[in-house]
């Protein structure tokens, strides 16, 4: 862990991260802890405080562990392969949708209908994530399309004869 002016760096097993934080903020490195600090208790220094310490703890949590967000893609003929490092989704469209892979980002497919992405960088993978899922959200009459590993899907009745 390093802090540079207002530039703090985190490196770990994982990799590195680096994040810029509010000028405001004093980020102090003690005893190999990160101490954030707020120089009064005006309410936008409180929500930056918050703020700054939760971007810094998930900086910390993504080189350690990391993070994975897990997809399912329910539907007949809708499946995932992996095309080298890209993802290859088929969700009922004409053709096949290709999703490339980020810096830092990286796709397992366990099962065809099962996506896992993974990377260190907590904002990152949830947006790649939510990226695929709106390739085909899931629709409210059959639940087809992809989600989220434990979704819950609305459903609706739908016509009545």
């Amino acid at each position: 862990m390093a802090i540079n002016g207002s530039v703090v760096s985190v490196k770990g097993p994982k990799g590195q991260l680096e994040q810029q934080v509010h000028p405001d903020m004093l980020v102090a490195l003690e005893d190999d802890n990160l101490k954030v600090s707020r120089p009064s208790e005006a309410k936008e220094h409180r929500a930056l405080h918050g703020l700054t310490r939760s971007l810094l703890a998930n900086m910390v949590a993504g080189v350690t562990v990391g993070y994975e967000k897990r997809l399912e893609i329910v539907g007949v003929g809708y499946r995932a392969a992996l095309k080298g490092k890209d993802l290859e989704v088929q969700v009922g469209y004409s053709h096949p949708v290709l999703v490339d892979a980020p810096e830092g980002i990286e796709f397992e497919v366990p099962a065809p209908t099962q996506v896992v992405v993974r990377g260190i960088d907590k904002q990152k993978v949830g947006q790649v994530a939510a990226n695929i899922r709106a390739i085909r959200k899931p629709e409210p009459y059959k639940g087809k399309g992809i989600r989220y590993q434990g979704e819950y899907v609305r459903r609706k009745v739908g016509k009545r004869a």
